[in-house]
């Protein structure tokens, strides 16, 4: 969740979505983004909506916040009622942050449980929680299982420590197994996070790293490359010439290693940057341990996102919250919608993010969407090794590994 905001449209006080938005809902999953925007320490790579205890300010209370965000979920209830859409039961739920597990674990159940009050889940619903390694307990973890969690999000990054140096981590690699054990214990769904590219870290501490989160044996892992978001400590010490700037090359060569260390421990990848254990979910949805809530973003769902800057999207219509607790919990206090601005998509919007999108997924993207300019392009990508031939024939898109490391240049030479 970057910390810059859109431009878009107001957003009315109610909420109320314009009539687009219903239609068709009943064929939509559903899915609730529970944004956490604390942080014990900002890391310096950072530029998500977060907030230390020193940044934070008068006005907003961490401790006061679960209460805030019940209120969000039943102000999003009626909103959806007096749009004309239907009641959904929630098939994903995602607590991202910010660290979600710095608030006690009841104040992520009652966000939890005020959402199962409104919408209910489905059956095998996925529900997940970020957390960092340090940022939990045995016992922390298993009263999330009992409320209804059944999965969480460690952010390992590496198993390295000068590189978690560099990345602000607070947590030391011996943490990572510990914390994988005690969600294990408790009957969790475990995901890794990882981090390549950090300045100074050399191929053999990257592969210290994957075989590192490998020996925890998780479920699902995450790998990305490190970007360095202009406005953060990272980039000024790079600008400054303290640390190293990162280099594409040495992003691609830890990615394709990524891919071939996780594929041979039976993992396959399910989209660019994630690979699951199991079998895949191909055309039918997630596989077992494939991040559902993801793959509805990215199969452009409905979700409606909780808390400061969080986004949300509904038919077309997309809108985001406004980014401080102060003035998030305020709106919510009056009553209000604490949206900033929304904007309603056209088709040809829609299109051009359904083509960034599911080119990402190893489910690919139909031809059959595609304008004729569009589709004259993919004979040029197949010969280029860019896209995989017989997907092609069979009508779907699917990027190749050296798709993957092109991915934003195969979406430009599709978009119409």
């Amino acid at each position: 969740m970057p910390s810059t905001l859109p431009l878009g449209d107001p957003a009315p006080a109610d909420g109320v979505l314009p009539p687009q938005a219903a239609v068709g809902a009943d064929q939509r999953s559903f899915s609730l983004y529970a944004h956490i925007p604390f942080c014990s320490v900002r890391c310096g790579y950072c530029d998500f909506n977060t907030y230390t205890a020193a940044e934070l300010g008068g006005g907003a209370s961490q401790a006061a916040y679960a209460q805030t965000a019940v209120d969000e979920v039943r102000f999003a209830a009626r909103a959806l009622d007096d749009s004309g859409a239907p009641r959904r039961r929630l098939s994903t739920v995602f607590f991202g942050g910010g660290t979600p597990t710095l608030l006690p674990a009841e104040d992520l159940a009652a966000i939890l449980a005020a959402a199962v009050d409104e919408w209910g889940l489905e059956p095998g619903a996925e529900v997940t929680t970020e957390a960092n390694p340090d940022s939990v307990t045995p016992d922390s973890l298993a009263a999330l299982r009992d409320a209804g969690f059944t999965r969480v999000s460690f952010g390992m990054q590496s198993a390295v420590p000068h590189v978690l140096k560099v990345l602000d981590r607070t947590h030391t690699p011996s943490r990572v197994p510990e914390a994988v054990r005690w969600a294990r214990d408790a009957g969790l769904d475990v995901s890794l996070d990882l981090i390549y590219g950090t300045p100074g870290e050399s191929m053999d501490d990257w592969r210290a790293s994957l075989d590192a989160a490998l020996e925890c044996e998780p479920d699902h892992v995450s790998a990305y490359a490190l970007i360095v978001e202009e406005g953060t400590r990272l980039a000024a010490q790079i600008r400054r010439g303290q640390v190293p700037d990162v280099d594409d090359d040495d992003h691609a060569a830890k990615y394709e290693v990524a891919d071939e260390v996780l594929g041979g421990a039976g993992f396959h990848w399910y989209e660019v940057s994630n690979w699951a254990q199991g079998a895949p979910g191909g055309l039918a949805g997630g596989g077992r341990f494939e991040c559902r809530h993801n793959i509805a973003y990215w199969r452009g769902g409905d979700w409606w996102g909780v808390g400061p800057g969080a986004h949300s999207h509904v038919g077309g219509v997309r809108w985001w919250n406004v980014k401080h607790p102060r003035a998030y919990a305020a709106r919510l206090g009056q009553g209000e919608s604490p949206a900033a601005g929304r904007e309603t998509l056209d088709d040809a919007i829609r299109l051009e993010e359904r083509i960034i999108l599911e080119l990402r997924l190893a489910a690919g993207l139909p031809v059959e969407v595609l304008p004729a300019s569009s589709r004259r392009e993919v004979a040029g990508l197949i010969a280029d090794g860019l896209v995989d031939g017989p997907s092609a024939f069979h009508g779907r898109l699917v990027l190749t590994l050296a798709g993957r490391l092109l991915a934003d240049a195969v979406v430009r030479r599709l978009m119409p």
